[in-house]
This record gives structure tokens, sequence and C-alpha cells, in this order.
């Protein structure tokens, strides 16, 4: 597997993917699908947009951006999206690896996640593993797709 800046040719397979995620509404923020336009134009309009790529197959992805602007704009925060069918297999944790390696030498200082579910303990076991620290809780800070108020967990670590 390699990851990769993404091109064109991988839009439809990053949408699949993301869109799996979006409808599951137990982890991105997003209510809304993306087509083929809106795709390439959230992709396109990220400061990185990075593939894991297996066997010339698209099997996940993420995205790094400013968290804020002006004085804070320093600090990144990207989201990573796996297809189901290759989930436990280690894809998200290089995915992290790679954006924390993209985000410092495009000069961010820091790696911050805003929103990480509490009940996504997989994501939060692997964040922990590599460092980052978190910042404490925000009760009902997330609307589940069933419409449930779950906490989020704020996460950082300084590249």
């Amino acid at each position: 597997m390699n990851i990769r800046k993404f091109c064109d040719n991988d839009i439809e397979e990053m949408i699949k993917i993301w869109n799996e995620i979006v409808e599951e509404g137990i982890a991105f923020p997003q209510e809304n699908i993306l087509n083929l336009n809106s795709g390439k134009d959230f992709f396109s309009s990220q400061t990185y947009t990075g593939v894991a790529i297996l066997n010339k197959k698209v099997v996940g992805l993420y995205i790094l951006h400013p968290n804020n602007v002006g004085r804070c704009s320093h600090i990144a925060n990207a989201s990573y999206a796996v297809s189901s069918a290759m989930r436990g297999k280690h894809i998200g944790e290089k995915l992290v690896l790679d954006s924390m390696n993209v985000a410092k030498n495009k000069g961010f200082l820091i790696l911050q996640y805003n929103a990480v579910v509490e009940t996504n303990h997989v994501a939060r076991h692997l964040y922990e593993k590599l460092g980052f620290k978190q910042l404490g809780v925000i009760p009902k800070g997330f609307k589940t797709k069933d419409n449930r108020f779950v906490n989020i967990c704020p996460y950082y670590i300084e590249l």
C-alpha cells in the first residue's frame, strides 16, 4: 500500500468511501453526501488530500487543512476515512502518520481533532497510541444519525 496526493481519477472511489462514513452517521459532522461535482470541489479545496492505494484501488483517504485562520492558522485539522471492507488493517494508522508528516512539511505546528466521537474507541485508541493528548470532553457535542447526542473528545499533538 502507498499513500499519495489524490488525483482526479481517484475522485469516484474517494466519494464512495467518504459517503459511507457520512451515511453511517456516527463519526463525521457532515450530514449531506457528496456527488461528483461537490466531491471534486471539496477534496480540491483542502490544503492536502491524501489517498491510500492498494492494488490500484483507493482504500482510504484523509483531508488536511488549517483548523482556523490568522493567528491560529498554524494548527492543522484532519479527517480520515477507510473503506469498511478494509478496516482493521492499520490503514487508518498509516493515514494519520502520513498526515502528520505532510502537516509538518506544510508548516503546521499542531494537529488538532475537534470532534472525535467519544464512542469511536478505535480512533481514540489510535490517537492516544500515537501520542495525541485529549483536551477534555464536550458533552453532547455530536448528533448521531438517529438524533442522539453523544460526547466528543478533542485531541491534539505538537508536530
